[in-house]
């Protein structure tokens, strides 16, 4: 029998967007029962962001997996009724909803201990519980600003946000993380407790590399695009021959620039070259160095110039689209791809990343709107009449 981590928990989840359901979706994956609460008709508002998946949105199918979906609408008592039977149900109640909306139901960790004490409540925000900035409205991008990602990220002219939601990536990592030590917790003191994670810290906590580059008001990193600020050769350099493929190589130290010169670039001259005998010169002199590299590497395909670095040793990457990520054969040979139903069919998702020996992780279809309405309903006790009227106030 394979028993799972998070058996037995149960999860309801006032979430859209991605913070909340990235969250929650990882709890579902250590088999945790997650009851995500849609509004009825239009639900997650993530579910309309684009159609891409055969008629599903991308960033939903890759959050809500493993759920169940239950429409209540939460202005109409009869709905906050229901919710309140859940609560009595649960484990954990997650909320990403605007700034104060869940306090105003009621639904405050304060107001919710005492009659659930076991409840863990984890709120989470673009900015935290208190604070002046508190009442802020905070998207992915928005934070990505406050944060500073936006002054480190891109080419020197043009700040950049990155290619995916990554404060929500990162609001919704330390949210789960977080969620998994309360519930420890609560076994060691019998009580549920509050989590209140920001965005804004979440983030801010991954950008301590460039933060502290930049302490005591020194300058900070430069914005270099692919390539790395202070460390070369280091990024993104193109192989010639006409495949059009593009090479992310990495040395770290002299001993690897030493090998590099002789084996890869077959110039040994060059490491008694002043202008690059040590890191902070290459860098200081990246545009001498990429240009001799590249001249080396022109008549080369990317796979001559794999190998050519993998035979030295050299840490080295293709740099790959989405077609290539999907096709990429270590994926593919470690078997990390499985088939999760939808709304739309079976799609193919990845597995959550690591192994356990112990379990294997949920992979359960994704839920349309309201799916398990009523299955949750009859859960609790409603009757069809009760269910009918529930029905009728437009409270599911």
């Amino acid at each position: 029998m394979d028993i799972k981590p998070l058996d037995g928990i149960t999860v309801v989840s006032l979430e859209h967007a991605i913070a909340a359901p990235f969250c929650t979706r990882q709890l579902a994956d250590l088999g945790a029962r997650v009851i995500k609460v849609e509004r009825p008709e239009v639900g997650d508002f993530a579910r309309a962001y684009d159609a891409r998946v055969n008629g599903e949105a991308s960033h939903f199918v890759w959050t809500n997996r493993s759920k169940e979906s239950i429409t209540l609408d939460l202005k109409q008592p009869g709905a906050l009724a229901v919710l309140s039977e859940l609560l009595a149900t649960a484990d954990v109640l997650v909320q990403n909803l605007a700034p104060g909306a869940s306090a105003r139901m009621g639904l405050s960790f304060e107001a919710l201990h005492t009659t659930f004490p076991k409840l863990i409540v984890c709120d989470i925000s673009g900015y935290g519980a208190d604070g002046p900035y508190r009442d802020k409205k905070a998207y992915d991008l928005l934070i990505q600003s406050e944060a500073g990602f936006l002054s480190v990220t891109g080419p020197s002219d043009t700040p950049s946000k990155s290619g995916n939601s990554i404060a929500d990536i990162a609001a919704g990592m330390y949210s789960y993380t977080h969620i998994l030590s309360a519930l420890l917790l609560r076994g060691k003191t019998g009580e549920g407790s509050h989590i209140d994670v920001s965005m804004l810290e979440a983030l801010g906590e991954w950008m301590g590399f460039p933060m502290y580059y930049a302490f005591d008001g020194q300058t900070p990193p430069p914005r270099a695009g692919a390539s790395h600020a202070s460390i070369y050769p280091y990024g993104p350099f193109s192989a010639g021959a006409g495949d059009g493929g593009t090479v992310v190589l990495g040395l770290q130290n002299e001993r690897e620039w030493k090998i590099f010169c002789e084996q890869v670039i077959e110039r040994p001259e060059l490491t008694a070259d002043p202008r690059f005998n040590s890191n902070a010169l290459r860098s200081q002199n990246r545009e001498d160095l990429r240009a001799i590299i590249l001249s080396v590497f022109e008549p080369l395909t990317i796979t001559q110039v794999c190998a050519r670095l993998d035979d030295a040793g050299i840490a080295n990457g293709r740099m790959n689209d989405m077609a290539g990520l999907w096709a990429h054969p270590q994926l593919a040979a470690r078997q990390r791809w499985q088939t999760v139903g939808s709304p739309a069919g079976d799609i193919p998702a990845l597995l959550p990343p690591g192994r356990n020996s112990a379990y294997t992780y949920r992979m359960d279809p994704i839920p349309s709107i309201g799916e398990h309405t009523e299955a949750i309903l009859k859960s609790l006790g409603k009757t069809p009449d009760e269910i009918t009227a529930l029905r009728a106030s437009k409270a599911i």
